[in-house]
């Protein structure tokens, strides 16, 4: 089998790579801070920042491709430690789009709905690129190098993602349950909307675009939904207690970092190339009973 390594493979996103990789991959995951086992997966520790350390870890591993999941994806902490962040989600960046260009090996960069500014959804790939946050301004900065780099890479701009609790890692719906479960208020925005996928889902677009796609995809799900009616249908589908449910606007909730309003993806591409999102619904059913 050929060799695929994931960067951030400790993460919500890489982790859920993972298990859909081994199938058809001999799978490889990084991490730096949080060890983890991950049964089938050969995990390696490696600061990705360190240039020597990353061409060091690919010459030892000599993999057919490379997907690089690991980022510092919270806007609110982008947003307060620029440099920190700008390390992984840039720096890091760069390191690996050079090596896999030197070396012509199939290299996939997980992006983000945040590159938008939320004024003219639903955003095609084709769409200017105009951040309200540094998140969104560093994983711009990031796609502008890996493209000047090496355009036969592969950038999946990824929406919003939930799913269930991984071994070191959540995603945003178990704030939610463990808000409604414990009958407190849970004020969700009624006017910030995305195009959300679950783990599973994201990972076969990931794998999908790495085979077929150079250059920008976007891989959101179907449905244009707000923060607000998907925590609705959480409390419909996990038969939630649903009375602290409650809508708020942007306005409301003081952040760190800006946030637009309506970052929904137009996939319609990856649609056509055989990535097939399941309906909302059917995607928050599916994590009640995992495979």
């Amino acid at each position: 089998m050929q060799k695929l390594l994931i960067t951030g493979a400790s993460g919500f996103l890489g982790w859920h790579i993972c298990q859909l990789a081994q199938s058809n991959w001999d799978v490889y995951g990084t991490y730096y801070s949080h060890p983890l086992d991950i049964p089938g997966v050969k995990m390696v520790k490696v600061d990705l920042t360190n240039y020597q350390d990353t061409k060091n870890l690919i010459q030892a591993i000599h993999p057919s491709s490379i997907i690089h999941a690991a980022a510092q994806s919270q806007p609110n902490y982008c947003q307060l430690n620029p440099q920190l962040s700008r390390s992984i989600n840039v720096t890091a960046t760069c390191h690996l789009a050079d090596i896999c260009a030197d070396q012509s090996i199939p290299f996939a960069f997980t992006s983000t709905d945040l590159v938008f500014d939320g004024l003219n959804p639903p955003y095609r790939h084709t769409d200017p690129v105009s951040p309200v946050n540094i998140y969104g301004e560093q994983k711009v900065e990031a796609e502008q190098e890996i493209l000047a780099r090496y355009p036969q890479a592969t950038i999946c701009r990824m929406p919003l993602m939930f799913g269930n609790n991984t071994p070191i890692a959540h995603s945003f719906i178990q704030p939610f349950i463990h808000t409604l479960k414990a009958g407190q208020v849970l004020n969700l925005f009624s006017d910030e909307i995305r195009t959300p996928v679950n783990g599973i889902t994201a990972a076969q677009g990931i794998l999908l675009a790495l085979a077929k796609v150079q250059g920008i995809i976007h891989l959101g799900g179907r449905e244009r939904i707000s923060r607000y009616e998907f925590g609705k249908l959480l409390v419909e589908i996990f038969q939630l207690p649903g009375e602290q449910l409650k809508s708020c606007l942007q306005q409301d909730v003081k952040m760190a970092a800006p946030r637009p309003k309506d970052v929904s993806l137009d996939s319609s591409p990856a649609f056509e190339l055989g990535y097939q999102p399941l309906s909302l619904r059917e995607q928050l059913k599916s994590l009640l009973t995992p495979s």
